[in-house]
């Protein structure tokens, strides 16, 4: 049976939170569909009456055990997964997966790293080690320009 998130109406939105502590980023392997069993940037979508700033703190202590403070907005951005095999109109008129996502960096504040909710592993990964994780080139665009916000930060203080 298909979720609310596959094959939705409309898109849904999804949010995101960079955690950068001690110069290296937490990331998640996804439990579950988009993308499932890949590294990436956690998140999820936000829940009905939840401001952006209030899903992205649910959602990485649901997912990761972490509790943060939303500081700035990343990156707004689309991502469309096709049904296999579709192509062309067909994948636009009824895409398997469509999501509006809105990523921020976050402070620390508290908490132990542990995989939660639909998150099989947690780790965290210098800028130099995203190969490693072989994420998708939008969370990688999305991690450095969050590496450079945070320098940024750093350097004004």
């Amino acid at each position: 049976m298909a979720s609310s998130r596959e094959y939705p109406e409309r898109p849904v939105v999804g949010i995101g939170g960079v955690v950068i502590d001690q110069g290296r980023t937490l990331l998640i392997r996804r439990g579950s569909e988009p993308l499932l069993g890949e590294w990436s940037i956690p998140g999820g979508t936000l829940e009905l009456g939840e401001s952006l700033q209030e899903g992205v703190v649910r959602e990485l202590l649901e997912e990761t055990g972490i509790e943060v403070r939303v500081l700035d907005l990343i990156e707004v951005f689309d991502r469309v997964f096709p049904e296999d095999g579709a192509t062309g109109a067909e994948a636009k008129r009824k895409p398997r997966f469509h999501f509006v996502i809105a990523d921020y960096l976050c402070e620390r504040l508290g908490g132990e790293p542990r995989a939660g909710s639909d998150v099989t592993d947690v780790a965290f990964a210098r800028e130099e080690e995203f190969a490693r994780f072989h994420l998708s080139e939008t969370a990688t665009r999305v991690l450095r320009k969050a590496f450079a916000m945070d320098r940024a930060r750093r350097a004004a203080k």
